[in-house]
């Protein structure tokens, strides 16, 4: 059996109550709501680990530049 990691714990809890308190209605896309959850702070606390630095923090993620800027413009992240 693989052993989850925290992350995914949380997000697998998370999206169990959620989809729990529909009460019967109809969910949002879940996709897009979890990734844009995940990917804001995400790049939030990389940014400050980073210290600001924009090239440095898209190093640590694992994207290209432009595509931290985009994803920062989209979540509204100065």
């Amino acid at each position: 059996m693989i052993k989850e990691n925290d992350i995914a714990y949380c997000v697998r809890k998370s999206v169990e109550s959620y989809l729990k308190d529909l009460d019967g209605e109809r969910p949002h896309p879940l996709h897009d709501m979890v990734i844009s959850s995940v990917e804001k702070p995400l790049i939030q606390m990389i940014l400050k680990y980073a210290g600001g630095n924009q090239t440095r923090a898209a190093e640590l993620l694992g994207i290209h530049r432009n595509t931290l800027r985009s994803k920062m413009k989209y979540h509204q992240i100065n």
